[in-house]
């Protein structure tokens, strides 16, 4: 059986989860799995066709924190045995985890050594590169120290390098071959656990009975009851939040950003052959590059490239108000800023004169970190702020909220006591404190990025 339609309206449940993207699958999923009675609501036709079918689906490590290190790292150790984490033998029609590794540039604001401090502390696998060493491990890479990042505008976009960067490399990091799939997946896994799956229904009241969450009324005049609800709208998720009437609480805001990820083909390096004459041996894909120091990252795609942004402080934010008005498609001034930086970091790499990508809509945290909370009133859980760097973390971010409800609905006071979590591959603890809607903004927030 797989995620779909239920053969009759549900009126009644344990849990409802609004939203069925990679995040909103995974915690359906392990809700499901406590025992309870899960229905998964969300306004699009099927899983995961909102924020995650425009995620570039990479798998890394180089977070600013030590929950967000070893978050990822936990959860990488889960893309890796996928078949197991969704309790199925079978690895046909899965997504698949490709271990490409991941190179970082030493740019400014890269915060390097802070980064590998958490590695250490983590037992994350890396590699110091010299200039010398990433020119020979990444051929046609011009390893010049170009930043910070300009606009195609700025007649200092195409001066000469001021000296050369060495890089920060792990070798178990990749990407996932299709994060729509990998949230079909964890729906379908959902399922097999007992959850229900409700598409084209949104959601147009939170329910309410003696001041706590009642359950949701839909569209089309359905109310679901349940006890608890969990708020995985991803881009909607601060729309839901004021249907709730919740959110005063928070310390943490979070908005709706329009983003776009590129699409060009690979460049060929001198004596090297085009992806369509390669034989297989030949086209074992590159590793994930992240440069600050020009603005973009790069991820393989068979024999092309997925350019994104690092959303340096030169580009404008393209924030919205409603997140149903997003252009889907990828903009030629976006398109060729993105990808004229990344031929700055490879010469060989040519700037087609047609866009090709992307666009979605990220659920952006104030500070880049991802939300999974309770929330003031009682019943109504969070797992939001999650676009642009938690698609790697989903498979725990449904742990996370599995284990929040079950304490929080026992009687702990998760906001007096934070709850840990430990990893049952790393051995790492995360304090899911960190992950608060009512966590402090340090000072430094302010520099924090998507990168997280």
């Amino acid at each position: 059986m797989t995620a779909g339609e239920p053969r009759t309206s549900p009126s009644g449940a344990d849990a409802v989860v609004v939203g069925a993207g990679v995040i909103g699958a995974s915690v359906a999923l392990e809700l499901a799995r406590t025992g309870r009675r899960v229905v998964a609501v969300d306004k699009s036709g099927d899983v995961g066709h909102g924020s995650t079918s425009a995620s570039s689906a990479i798998i890394r490590f180089n977070y600013s924190t030590w929950d967000g290190v070893a978050t990822a790292w936990e959860s990488q150790h889960r893309w890796t045995r996928w078949a197991e984490h969704l309790g199925t033998t079978s690895g046909r029609g899965l997504a698949a985890f490709h271990r490409t590794g991941a190179v970082l540039l030493d740019a400014p604001g890269s915060r390097t050594s802070e980064v590998i401090a958490l590695f250490e502390r983590a037992r994350v696998p890396y590699e110091r590169w010299d200039a010398a060493t990433l020119r020979g491990r990444i051929p046609g890479i011009d390893a010049g120290r170009y930043g910070p990042p300009k606009s195609l505008r700025d007649e200092a976009f195409f001066a000469g390098p001021e000296g050369e960067l060495g890089a920060l490399f792990t070798p178990d990091a990749g990407f996932v071959d299709d994060p729509q799939l990998a949230a079909r997946n964890l729906a379908d896994a959902a399922v097999r656990a007992g959850a229900r799956f409700l598409f084209r229904r949104t959601v147009v009241e939170v329910l309410r009975r003696d001041d706590r969450v009642a359950g949701v009324r839909l569209s089309d005049g359905a109310a679901i009851t349940a006890p608890v609800v969990i708020n995985a709208a991803g881009p909607w998720s601060g729309g839901l939040n004021r249907m709730a009437g919740v959110g005063a609480e928070f310390t943490v805001g979070v908005r709706p950003l329009r983003q776009e990820v590129h699409q060009v083909a690979a460049p060929v390096p001198p004596g090297g052959t085009p992806p369509s004459s390669r034989s297989a041996a030949e086209t074992t894909p590159g590793p994930i590059v992240a440069d600050a120091d020009l603005g973009t990252y790069l991820r393989p795609r068979g024999g092309h490239l997925l350019i994104g942004s690092t959303l340096p402080a030169c580009d404008p934010m393209e924030w919205l108000d409603d997140p149903d008005l997003c252009n889907p498609h990828p903009t030629p001034t976006g398109f060729d800023t993105q990808v004229t930086r990344a031929a700055r970091r490879f010469p060989l790499l040519g700037v087609p004169n047609r866009p090709t990508g992307v666009a979605g809509v990220y659920d952006a945290a104030d500070d880049w970190s991802p939300i999974y909370d309770r929330t003031d009133l009682p019943g109504f859980y969070v797992a939001m702020g999650t676009s642009g760097n938690q698609f790697k973390n989903a498979p725990l971010a449904g742990r996370f909220l599995a284990v929040l409800v079950d304490r929080v609905e026992a009687g702990h006071d998760h906001d007096r006591d934070p709850l840990r979590y430990t990893g049952e591959h790393t051995g790492v603890v995360v304090d899911l404190g960190a992950f608060s809607r009512k966590r402090p903004i340090a000072e430094g927030a302010a520099s924090r990025t998507v990168m997280g």
